[in-house]
């Protein structure tokens, strides 16, 4: 098995969850493609007239927090924040964090490699959309069953099936376009071993939420509309703290192994009702799944704080 998440066979029979790509209803549909499209309106009006961007840095653990935004104030706060929430912790993190409306970039040993768990699912789901959209077809509707079965239960089967129907030559041409040059796929079938860096994840997270060539408005919301509705004991992670009128999108990994102890890993967007950010928090050394879960959750709620201060 590529990662340690459990099957969930009291739940096989949830078929409420399954959908076809095509058979989103059209209401939820025209709603995620607005917040989707709404990201790049808000870069738009974002560039249009930039203000004075600041850097700040904050050490943490050997390594410096740096964080850069055009909002007064927010950058020192948001770093030296976020490194007292990482520093002194054991084993190693990673962390790198957007927020469109203020111009922030967050960014802590993004560029640090780690075994991936099941957070490489959203790169696998990203990488069928894109095989399917340059085949000018639909998901097919067994295709639509293991990708919400993937992202909702994070069932490894599913995922399974589906890295070997995108093939590695159609995994490396997603990263390829999607500009994710740190990610380096795993070997024989090995999903959950591909490298990934916080960096890489939050490119995505930005794929995601903001017009692209990549993907399109359709599939960019059917992603996010399965993040949205992961099973409720899988919503940890970056959601912590998050504001009640932000929409959550999340896909967490764990996955023990002999060296480097748990790897434990969130990444997720918020959007709707003026949000719109996303993060990405890695980490490996936990003693137990529950420390990385705790280290992870530290960090996004002072995240979750900082920016709700702003007034976004």
């Amino acid at each position: 098995m590529n990662g340690s998440e459990r099957r969930t066979p009291h739940r096989a029979a949830g078929t409420e969850f399954l959908m076809h790509a095509s058979r989103i209803s059209r209401c939820a549909r025209r709603g995620l493609v607005a917040v989707v499209a709404g990201g790049s309106l808000l870069a738009a009006l974002n560039t249009a007239n930039p203000a004075a961007a600041s850097t700040a840095s904050a050490p943490a653990g050997g390594s410096k927090v740096v964080c850069t935004s055009e909002k007064s104030g927010l950058a020192p706060k948001l770093s030296q924040d976020i490194a007292a929430a990482l520093d002194g912790r054991k084993g190693s993190s990673a962390l790198a964090v957007y927020d469109r409306p203020t111009g922030t970039v967050c960014r802590y040993q993004a560029g640090t490699h780690f075994d991936s768990a099941s957070v490489v699912k959203v790169t696998v789901l990203g990488a069928l959309l894109r095989q399917a959209g340059e085949a000018h077809r639909h998901l097919t509707p067994q295709e639509a069953h293991w990708a919400t079965a993937m992202i909702t239960k994070s069932d490894n089967a599913s995922t399974d099936a589906l890295w070997r129907r995108i093939g590695p030559a159609g995994f490396q041409r997603f990263l390829d376009l999607a500009k994710m040059h740190d990610t380096v796929p795993g070997k024989r079938g090995s999903w959950g071993l591909t490298q990934i860096t916080a960096g890489d994840e939050l490119t995505l997270m930005r794929l995601l939420t903001s017009e692209n060539a990549v993907l399109s408005a359709s599939d960019r919301a059917y992603a996010l509309d399965l993040m949205h509705r992961v099973e409720r004991d899988q919503q940890w992670g970056v959601p912590a703290g998050a504001p009640a009128s932000a929409t959550v999108h999340v896909k967490n990994g764990w996955l023990p192994r002999a060296t480097h102890g748990w790897r434990v890993h969130s990444v997720g967007a918020f959007t709707g009702n003026g949000h719109d950010y996303g993060m990405a928090v890695l980490s490996h050394g936990n003693r137990t799944m529950k420390d990385g879960v705790a280290a992870i959750e530290g960090a996004a709620r002072v995240i979750q704080r900082d920016l709700a201060e702003t007034g976004q």
